[in-house]
């Protein structure tokens, strides 16, 4: 079967550095994988302002 060259590249990668995906999820862990606070999420959702239809639209006309 056909491999084309970035899946051949990425199993060489996978291959040479069996570690990578642990340390991926680790770098993402670090920014988005958070708990959330509850009452801080309440608090963005209140204070959510409506967005125009057209957001670039300036003027009520």
């Amino acid at each position: 079967p056909y491999k084309s060259e970035v899946t051949s590249f990425i199993e060489q990668l996978k291959a040479q550095r069996p570690a990578l995906e642990a340390e991926q999820r680790a770098g993402r862990a670090l920014l988005w994988d958070k708990p959330q606070d509850r009452a801080a999420q309440a608090d963005f959702n209140a204070a959510k302002v409506a967005q125009q239809p057209y957001v670039y639209q300036t003027s009520d006309k």
